[in-house]
């Protein structure tokens, strides 16, 4: 299957390591979320993807050709918005496309249909930046997606919009994927990377701290911490059945616990010894959220990633 490869880039600045030995794998059809803390290492590995930044070692792969390849397009969009402030939206996008091949007809049947399609239309005969910050943003987008590419890299392409661009811009991105185009992006806004992603992987410090399918990242639901509701019990019930429950804490809801059952014993015990507290309301496996996954692998490192990224900016 044709797929984006990234194999074992490494990039220092100065002395700082921004990327040690980071591999991943992005299927055609798939939409990949790459996610971690500022400084963790995803804008320059996007750099190097697309080619605006050289690796000091590692490669970078489509179709299992090495990049640079000639007639590999690209749909980048950067962090750091790259539009011409004073240039119109259909000027914009028409001579963007122009500068991928595409001929002046191509060209503007493209702005035409991607305005159209990103609900801008309004705007093609405004200024970029007399536009709305979310706007702009779709511009950008449009600016990505108006030469055909191959390959879909997106820094941050849901920063700033508000809920109606959001589920326009995602349904633009999986209809990109259901055609066979793998779609790379980084966001901070964790649950809809959950909702949206076939594959995740978190980044930290510059390594890859796990990658994989949600489910696989969230493992095996027979392990999952198992949230209890006794109505009328103590909150310190469990400490009366330390041989069934090794740990226990509250849950989010303020009522429930979260108890982890000891060694060996299955949920069974577990609510037996409920009941003999009061009536159980509830009894479910908690399996972690996205969010719960990124922080129990970001936190302990977060600060090393904030000094990263101060040097990287530098």
């Amino acid at each position: 299957m044709t797929a984006l490869e990234v194999d074992n880039l490494t990039k220092r600045y100065g002395a700082h390591l921004a990327l040690d030995s980071l591999s991943l794998r992005v299927e055609s059809g798939n939409l990949f979320g790459f996610v971690g803390s500022n400084g963790a290492g995803k804008t320059t590995t996007m750099r190097i993807v697309v080619g605006l930044l050289a690796a000091d070692s590692g490669h970078v792969r489509w179709d299992n050709a090495p990049l640079p390849a000639a007639g590999t397009r690209f749909g980048y969009m950067p962090e750091e918005r790259g539009l011409y402030p004073k240039m119109t939206v259909a000027a914009q996008l028409t001579y963007l496309a122009r500068l991928h091949g595409l001929t002046s007809l191509q060209a503007r049947q493209a702005m035409l249909g991607w305005t159209d399609r990103l609900r801008i239309t309004q705007h093609r005969d405004s200024p970029v930046d007399s536009l709305s910050l979310g706007n702009q943003q779709r511009v950008q987008l449009a600016a990505a997606l108006v030469h055909e590419p191959d390959v879909l890299v997106l820094d941050e392409p849901f920063s700033g919009l508000d809920p109606l661009a959001v589920d326009a811009m995602s349904e633009v991105l999986k209809e990109k994927a259901a055609e066979g185009i793998p779609v790379l992006f980084s966001s901070h806004q964790l649950e809809l990377v959950e909702r949206l992603c076939d594959q995740v992987a978190i980044v930290r410090s510059g390594r890859l701290a796990a990658c994989g399918s949600l489910e696989e990242l969230r493992g095996d639901s027979r392990d999952a911490p198992l949230v209890v509701h006794v109505e009328g019990a103590e909150a310190d019930w469990p400490l009366h059945h330390t041989d069934a429950i090794s740990t226990f804490k509250r849950h989010e809801d303020g009522i429930s616990l979260i108890v982890q059952a000891a060694p060996g014993q299955d949920e069974n015990i577990v609510l037996r010894a409920a009941m003999q507290h009061g009536t159980v309301r509830r009894l479910t496996r908690e399996r972690p959220t996205l969010t719960q996954l990124f922080r129990d692998l970001v936190e302990p490192h977060g600060f090393a990633d904030l000094q990263n990224e101060s040097e990287t900016s530098k």
